[in-house]
């Protein structure tokens, strides 16, 4: 928690469950990765958190970014962005999209299949293309699966048939896994994307730019490898595998500008036991997997929680949320621990979730409203 999000906590108290984002943060950290790797051009990942105030002033910064969405692209034009600085990254869009980007003046998409290509072509005629990898996600607390991306063969293929339909072949994108741990990962995908780079070279087609993807970590329970840990790793993979040709590179950073910038703080609504013999109290909070934090979902992202008892002694929990619903769990075996004089109305803060928790949280179910955000 920044001393300015533990003042404008203490000073509001707003009502919970509410996240707050110190926007000093998401700048500093945009900086950062800057420093890390001068090479790169930011294209920020809006969906991790597409907060007006954010855009906004990382449009004031210079900005890239990496729209999912029609929606998305409006949104950021709006906060004042130009179209050559928007890449429509998502591989699976409707054509009707498609079609209004390429109005609004996007001029970089993200394919993965010949049906892809197929609408870009109908509806983007003339358009920079670049092809997306499947990675295996090994190393990630949230890893991707095979949802996106295509084969190093396929991809080939789907180069040279975007050339063929009147597209630009202009790159190849990854994404290694969110909140990667592995650095060795790097390695593995750059040497991939260097072999479809001549691959295609020796067929005409001279590739001019590398998409990094994300990956990049916050803050959590477990520390990660920093940011300039993951920029030395990359641009070891980069000369390793493409010389003195280094082509034109992208990165779309989410969680690493957000996520350390925000915290949630929610409020105890029960703490109770299931039998006379059980050894663990359950903490109900008044957010959960539908109020914003879907992240813990199989645990995987696992955040660091303090509340307003701390300091005193502890014992092992399991938390969840306030739906009537079974899933509505977010740590059962994670060995969470917290105070043993927790009580109802007592203060709990989640600990960098300024990415991908507004965006993820439910519009209505059981009634609740969605997760509040405030930019300071």
């Amino acid at each position: 928690m920044t001393a300015k999000i533990r003042r404008y906590f203490a000073e509001n108290q707003p009502a919970t469950p509410c996240l707050v984002v110190d926007l000093e943060v998401v700048e500093q950290n945009f900086h950062d990765l800057q420093r890390a790797l001068p090479l790169a051009t930011i294209y920020y990942a809006m969906k991790a958190n597409p907060a007006p105030e954010i855009l906004e002033l990382l449009v004031g910064l210079g900005s890239h970014f990496d729209a999912a969405s029609i929606y998305e692209i409006r949104d950021v034009m709006k906060a004042g962005a130009s179209a050559d600085k928007i890449s429509f990254g998502n591989t699976v869009k409707k054509q009707s999209d498609i079609a209004e980007a390429r109005r609004l003046g996007v001029d970089l998409f993200a394919f993965d299949s010949e049906g892809e290509l197929e609408k870009l072509a109908a509806a983007a005629p003339g358009a920079r293309v670049f092809c997306r990898l499947v990675m295996t996600g090994e190393g990630a607390d949230w890893p991707l699966g095979r949802k996106f991306g295509c084969e190093l063969d396929m991809a080939r293929d789907l180069m040279i048939r975007a050339r063929d339909m009147g597209l630009v072949p202009y790159g190849v994108s990854f994404h290694v896994g969110s909140q990667q741990r592995d650095l060795g990962q790097w390695d593995v995908a750059v040497g991939k994307t260097a072999m479809l780079f001549t691959a295609l070279d020796e067929v005409g087609i001279k590739l001019k730019m590398l998409n990094l993807g994300g990956g990049f970590p916050a803050h959590y329970r477990t520390e990660a490898p920093g940011t300039e840990c993951h920029a030395g790793a990359i641009m070891d993979a980069v000369v390793k595998h493409f010389g003195n040709a280094i082509p034109s590179l992208l990165v779309e950073p989410g969680r690493s500008l957000v996520g350390d910038a925000g915290m949630i703080e929610s409020e105890v609504i029960l703490v109770s036991r299931k039998g006379y013999n059980d050894s663990e109290r359950w903490v109900y909070l008044d957010i959960g997997k539908f109020g914003g934090l879907i992240e813990t979902m199989d645990e995987a992202i696992q955040y660091r929680i303090t509340t307003s008892r701390d300091g005193g002694a502890t014992d092992r929990v399991i938390i969840a949320g306030p739906t009537c619903d079974e899933v509505d769990v977010l740590y059962k075996k994670a060995a969470y621990e917290l105070p043993v004089d927790l009580r109802p109305g007592d203060r709990v803060q989640f600990h960098s979730t300024g990415a991908y928790t507004s965006t993820y949280c439910s519009v209505g179910f059981n009634g609740l409203p969605p997760l509040r955000t405030l930019c300071i």
